[in-house]
């Protein structure tokens, strides 16, 4: 049988991506693998992603560690292949000084308990010390959590997973590189919201998905762009970048942090395109099943802190982008009328947080003013 010894390194995920976090490995030293199978998970500032075997063979050496970030073109492993439609032997895989990530005299940490880890700020070291009751004398998710419940109360210290450590250094490169500011604004979603009650039922059964308010302030969003194409942009040195496509992101919670999915070309979309883009990647975001080009190119965000009640807030711009708005929750208000008269209203809070080198607060002023007009005025197309 003839064998050779392949490099496996770490791909390109997309094009604005140039390293990721090791996350956990599927494989360790001894395994086969088969071509295109998951060998490990890592983690980038957008999404987690899963890289397959480019080929089939046996794990010889693990060379990266889990939270450990790597450059694009990296080594991850050596695999030893073998010719197509050759079975791999099943030998003694060599002593080699890096083990697997998830070694242990126990056999190795499953993806939960090497998750729950994680979570909880438990190391490895940490986890070879506790008594292993599972199949083959393995750590079990039990195990650790009996561990965890028997630890003496008190201060926690939790590590960051790397998606939280690759938002947290995103957010504070964007909030000392770019100057923020923030204006804010009331919207009557009075009439917006009936019509919403109106249709959703049959919105829903036509269509298979909802309509929701996040569809109409998206749509909103990207009419508006047009009016203020600077609110579309990027800084590049002292140049500014003027996006032709308007590829609005939207935050989504997730449980280790935000996603950022985008609908792409969302100035061109009708609104029933939108309101299927909003279902399908806000899913996709918390189960896990975006793909790297669905978190890319992004021009401007939108975050809904409404959702949980929150009234208003500043949020900080998602770099390289100059602006980002935010949603706060619905209320209702008295509210005097052009006729003096008072009524009962549906009140919305937004905020538009921007970049002050690109972006003066008068034209700011006069973007939030056109989303607001044209949700008071219910967007329908």
């Amino acid at each position: 049988m003839s064998d050779s010894e392949v490099e496996i390194k770490l791909p390109k995920l997309g094009e604005s991506i140039v390293s990721a976090t090791v996350v956990q490995w599927f494989k360790k030293v001894g395994d086969t693998v088969k071509l295109d199978e998951p060998l490990l998970e890592v983690s980038t500032d957008k999404v987690n992603s899963e890289i397959p075997s480019p080929v089939a063979g046996k794990v010889t050496q693990i060379l990266a560690n889990p939270d450990e970030e790597l450059d694009v073109g990296a080594p991850l492993a050596m695999i030893v292949t073998v010719q197509a439609g050759e079975k791999v032997e099943e030998k003694e895989a060599p002593q080699v000084e890096a083990p697997a990530p998830t070694a242990s005299k126990k056999g190795f940490f499953t993806p939960v308990v090497m998750k729950l880890a994680q979570e909880k700020g438990v190391s490895l070291e940490e986890l070879e010390k506790i008594p292993a009751t599972g199949a083959g004398g393995r750590l079990s998710k039990r195990d650790l959590e009996g561990y965890l419940n028997k630890k003496p109360e008190g201060d926690e210290r939790v590590k960051m997973s790397p998606m939280r450590k690759m938002i947290a250094d995103a957010m504070v490169r964007s909030y000392f590189q770019a100057p923020h500011a923030t204006l804010m604004n009331e919207v009557d979603v009075t009439k917006l919201m009936g019509q919403l009650k109106e249709s959703k039922e049959s919105f829903l059964k036509e269509n298979g998905f909802k309509l929701t308010i996040t569809s109409y302030i998206a749509k909103a969003i990207a009419d508006s762009v047009k009016e203020f194409p600077m609110i579309n942009a990027s800084l590049e040195g002292d140049t500014i970048l003027l996006k032709k496509e308007v590829n609005l992101g939207i935050a989504v919670s997730v449980d280790q942090g935000i996603l950022v999915p985008v609908i792409a070309n969302c100035d061109s979309r009708p609104l029933k395109d939108i309101a299927r883009e909003v279902a399908t990647l806000s899913d996709k975001a918390r189960t896990g099943k975006l793909v790297p080009d669905q978190v890319q190119k992004g021009t401007i965000t939108m975050t809904n802190f409404g959702m949980s009640g929150v009234l208003t807030g500043t949020p900080i711009i998602n770099h390289p982008e100059v602006a980002i708005l935010g949603v706060g929750a619905i209320t209702k208000k008295v509210v005097v009328l052009e006729d003096d008269t008072m009524a009962i209203r549906s009140i919305m809070s937004l905020s538009l947080s921007f970049d002050h080198r690109v972006i003066d607060g008068m034209y700011g002023c006069g973007f939030l003013a056109a989303i607001k007009e044209r949700l008071e005025g219910v967007a329908t197309r």
